[in-house]
């Protein structure tokens, strides 16, 4: 059952992951790198360097090796035009920026970005597009009020979006650090009902067993997040405001 060993495991995924982006951009850029150039240009160790290439090989990326000396790894050109296994977060993660974008009124060329998050989706098969809509259906827009103070924004734990794709696709309780505004830290073990933007802010809208009521966290006062124990909850009506809306209703 998932725990804070969950967790850990989903950090270290998210963190190949950048390395792995990382090797790509570099390659490109630089044509042919060795080994021990990657490694110091993506601050990482020899090892994960030679174990982030053999997964790239495995997405369908095809690197070269030219061993002795003036040789090293080159990425094949042709290679870039392989679909890449992105994940339901990632291409959340994706659709979620522009979504921000949209609304705080900042999306310069949307016309391209939306036709490019299409062909995305388009490509998708049909179970993490399933998921997909599922995350979409969750995730909803409005406008921050100007007296809300956002001096002290931080930001957000990375480890978030994995641990929200678990939690809203399978309805599992999720539990997390908080600190309040008054720099009040507690443990929280909460229902996640839904993620509302409102930019600069985001917010987790669970329904908090302990207290019987819905609450408000920001996004960027979590830390630490995991699956909690026990079976899936149902999902809630969670009363918005009227300026509040679902991501989908967001004009494209």
């Amino acid at each position: 059952m998932p725990n804070f060993g969950t967790f850990e495991l989903l950090y270290l995924q998210m963190k190949a992951r950048l390395r792995q982006d990382a090797i790509v951009r570099s390659l490109r850029r630089n044509g042919t790198m060795t080994v021990a150039e990657l490694a110091d240009g993506i601050g990482a160790s020899r090892r994960s360097v030679l174990r982030d290439i053999g997964a790239l090989r495995d997405e369908g990326f095809v690197i070269h090796s030219e061993p002795g000396r003036g040789g090293g790894l080159q990425l094949d050109p042709r290679s870039l035009q392989t679909t890449a296994r992105l994940s339901v977060a990632e291409v959340f993660a994706l659709l979620i920026s522009v979504a921000s974008m949209r609304a705080a009124g900042g999306l310069p060329f949307a016309n391209f970005a939306d036709t490019g998050l299409a062909k995305i989706e388009a490509a998708l098969p049909p179970d993490k597009l399933r998921d997909l809509r599922r995350f979409l259906d969750c995730l909803f827009v409005g406008k921050l009020s100007p007296e809300v103070d956002i001096s002290d924004m931080g930001a957000m734990d990375p480890a978030l979006l994995p641990a929200f794709e678990t939690a809203f696709l399978e309805r599992r309780c999720l539990r997390f650090g908080y600190r309040d505004a008054k720099g009040v830290f507690t443990t929280r073990h909460v229902e996640p009902q839904a993620m509302l933007i409102l930019p600069p802010l985001w917010y987790l809208v669970a329904w908090d067993p302990a207290r019987g009521a819905f609450r408000h966290f920001r996004m960027d006062r979590i830390s630490r997040p995991a699956i909690g124990e026990g079976t899936s909850f149902q999902r809630r009506h969670v009363p918005f405001e009227d300026h509040v809306r679902p991501v989908r209703d967001l004009s494209r």
